[in-house]
């Protein structure tokens, strides 16, 4: 077996039908599939993309205008950002919070409501390789298909159960790790999750307004958890330069009300 400080020092060589993350210097971000014989353009030149074939990651290439671009290993949230939007996404600075504050991890066992366009479906399947398992429901069968062909095109569907079905409704699953909501109405999830959820099981929920985090509270209250919390993340880069690091002047601001709780038994 490989030690930490050799995983982290292997060369990784680019393989023909590779995804690879392509950062230009102006940050312009692109995930592009290496083909032998093609090119990808872009408003500051093309690329021969055989030419990556061979090099390793962390290379450097430059386009047919001499413009150089960088070459990585896309993270599972580069390749989630990436996905087709049918509907709101849930974004890197959600969904890392959503990691911490749930729990989920190797193993664990979780509930999702609302897969939607599936970027949270892959995130959570990511999470819980190589022995845990995401139920994920949605109410609409073509959103259920979509995510199923982005899960396989990420090598994680099975680590995840589609299902088609009302979350409101009682569900089979039980002692479960956590319950991550994402629809409209999140308090008429809650006797389910609370049913399906393990002692201590953590409720996470997302809402866009103030009103349907009220609602939840309250539901959340009576129902039986505790430790509530609700927050909203706000996400601003720094312009560094010496004598001139600033704040970026377009920040990514209100995303979601993040609420958080845990299930009580007595």
């Amino acid at each position: 077996l490989l030690t930490f400080a050799e995983m982290h020092t292997q060369k990784h060589t680019i393989l023909d039908s590779e995804k690879v993350l392509l950062i230009t210097e102006k940050k312009k971000r692109y995930l592009v599939q290496v083909r032998e014989g093609k090119k990808f353009h872009t408003s500051e030149g093309y690329v021969e993309l055989s030419a990556l074939l061979g090099k390793n990651i962390g290379c450097t290439v430059t386009t047919n205008t001499g413009a150089k671009m960088y070459v990585f290993k896309p993270t599972i949230v580069d390749r989630l950002m990436f996905f087709p939007r049918t509907t709101q996404i849930i974004y890197p600075k959600d969904l890392g919070y959503i990691a911490v504050v749930s729990g989920v991890g190797p193993g664990s066992h979780v509930l999702e409501a609302g897969t939607g366009t599936g970027v949270l479906t892959s995130f959570l399947a990511h999470l819980v390789r190589p022995s845990g398992k995401v139920y994920s429901y949605d109410i609409k069968p073509e959103n259920i298909q979509a995510a199923a062909v982005k899960l396989r095109g990420l090598g994680l569907e099975e680590y995840v159960e589609l299902k088609v079905g009302d979350i409101s409704a009682e569900i089979p699953e039980r002692n479960l790790d956590a319950a991550i909501i994402d629809v409209p109405e999140p308090w008429t999830a809650v006797k389910t999750a609370h049913q399906s959820l393990r002692p201590g099981g953590i409720w996470v929920s997302l809402s866009p307004t103030v009103e349907q985090v009220v609602q939840t509270f309250e539901e959340l209250e009576k129902t039986g958890f505790a430790d509530l919390t609700c927050v909203e993340l706000l996400l601003r880069n720094i312009r560094v330069k010496r004598g001139m690091t600033r704040p970026e002047f377009i920040m990514r601001g209100h995303t979601a009300y993040i609420v958080t709780a845990r299930k009580i038994t007595e």
